[in-house]
């Protein structure tokens, strides 16, 4: 625990305990999301096969659980944390451009 609080630059471990469950809930929460928005789409593991059908879901709740996972964690008072786990892993992505700053 004190190792993820270094890491992280958190005090406490009620910040920690907050973190884990906002992971968890923000994924069960893509995952329930995305279910729609595929049916929406008509994409449906009856009509097409699961090879593709999965691999598309999945690609589907990845950008979900990114654009939500700032706002649960604003819900569990988070929001600092979650966003510098944004910009830092979008970043790594290639998405970096998007958090530059003039100077």
């Amino acid at each position: 625990m004190e190792k993820l609080k270094q890491r992280w630059d958190i005090d406490n471990n009620w910040a920690v305990l907050a973190i884990f469950i906002v992971f968890a809930i923000n994924g069960s929460f893509a995952a329930w999301v995305a279910k729609p928005v595929t049916s929406f789409l008509g994409l449906h593991p009856e009509t097409i096969s699961g090879f593709i059908y999965w691999p598309l879901r999945i690609l589907l709740i990845f950008p979900i659980y990114q654009l939500t996972l700032p706002i649960v964690g604003w819900f569990f008072g988070q929001f600092k944390f979650f966003w510098a786990f944004e910009k830092k892993f979008l970043s790594r992505l290639g998405f970096g451009f998007l958090f530059k700053t003039k100077d």
